[in-house]
């Protein structure tokens, strides 16, 4: 039964226009057609209008971010224009109660994935700024660490919210929604008493976000492994070895234990070479050697150098060099690189310094003496 604009039934009070035109009753589906159609049409080219607006306001800076909600909000957009298009269609109550019902299913979802596709948006726009490939990236790596973290928290939190919302729609479950919320508490205490280290280490992730122990591309010494942080999760960390391996530990074991960051404050190093020499050997020359070959290699950042007798023992001497450089995996290279023109040194120009076993036979005459 058609309903009247105003009455019982969905309609516009403002559009009495349409029952105006006397449109027979097996053409009604047409005329229903016509409006949804309309809906979606306008509904496009509004669309296509804001999102030309926002690209020319934004000079197309975040052109690979503005494509992550174009396609949710275009169909938020159509969602939104046949809603209100529905009012207009000749629909009786128990069509308009079904339709209310699918509308409670679907708005939520499409608002959900528009919430979702904003949020990540906002999350790139954040790695856009914070650009970890620089020299001194400190903050960006501080920033990278929060996003990250914070950024699964909050997807968790939108898909919750949106499930909750699409569940409330039907009138089965949000009879008994006061019963499950009283129930939560109780449901609370025996998953959180089954599963204790995962809420352990899910609490240590959030706390990871706000204490930042470690960051994002941090060189770290963890299980006395030299590691750099390649992902964090709200459970676990993925740590890169040298050779390409990787360690995947649980956040707490960086709340909880000791371990050696060397990127804390800066990526800035100091890294040392040790040599083991014949108490003989003329230091002075070494030390000459030592601070040639880092000045001379491209890898030294020009900050420090130097060298020094650092132990003795009844067979050699310990000598040790300092260097700098701009970051951790430049630092070992440079060690490498000093500590092999040294020794092509001593073994060239020096080879009265390489350690030598003394002993004293039986039989020498001076021993008598």
């Amino acid at each position: 039964m058609r309903t009247e604009p105003g009455g019982g039934a969905p309609g516009w009070r403002g559009m009495r226009w349409l029952r105006s035109l006397h449109i027979p009753r097996e053409y009604q589906w047409a005329e229903s057609v016509a409006v949804i159609a309309a809906a979606v049409l306008a509904a496009l080219v509004a669309h296509f209008v804001a999102i030309r607006f926002v690209r020319l306001a934004t000079r197309r800076r975040y052109h690979p971010v503005l494509a992550r909600v174009r396609k949710p909000s275009r169909w938020v957009t159509v969602a939104v224009f046949v809603g209100f298009s529905l009012r207009l269609l000749p629909i009786d109550r128990e069509q308009a109660e079904t339709l209310r019902q699918l509308a409670g299913l679907v708005v939520p979802a499409l608002f959900g994935w528009l919430a979702l596709a904003a949020f990540q948006a906002l999350l790139d726009i954040v790695a856009i700024r914070a650009d970890i490939s620089v020299e001194d990236n400190l903050s960006a790596r501080r920033k990278r660490t929060r996003a990250v973290i914070l950024g699964r928290i909050g997807t968790s939190g939108i898909v919750f919210v949106t499930i909750c919302l699409m569940l409330l729609s039907i009138p089965g479950i949000r009879s008994v929604g006061v019963t499950l919320m009283a129930s939560a508490g109780i449901a609370g205490l025996v998953v959180g008493a089954a599963a204790q280290p995962a809420l352990k280490n899910l609490i240590a992730g959030i706390q990871m976000a706000f204490t930042e122990p470690v960051r994002l591309d941090d060189v770290v010494i963890v299980e006395n492994e030299w590691v750099r942080v390649e992902e964090i999760t709200l459970t676990y960390v993925v740590v890169r070895l040298w050779d390409d391996r990787r360690l995947v530990v649980p956040v707490s074991r960086f709340l909880e234990q000791p371990f050696q960051n060397w990127t804390r404050e800066t990526s800035r190093l100091m890294g040392s070479v040790f040599w083991h020499l014949d108490p003989a050997a003329d230091v002075a020359r070494v030390r000459a050697a030592a601070e040639a070959a880092v000045r001379g290699s491209s890898r030294w950042d020009g900050r420090f150098c130097s060298l020094q007798v650092t132990d003795m023992t009844a067979d050699a001497i310990e000598l040790r060099a300092l260097m700098t450089a701009k970051d951790a995996s430049t630092a070992f290279d440079l060690r490498c690189e000093v500590r092999e023109a040294v020794l092509a040194f001593v073994r060239a120009e020096m080879p009265e310094a390489l350690v030598r076993r003394r002993v004293l036979l039986p039989d020498d005459p001076s021993r008598s003496s």
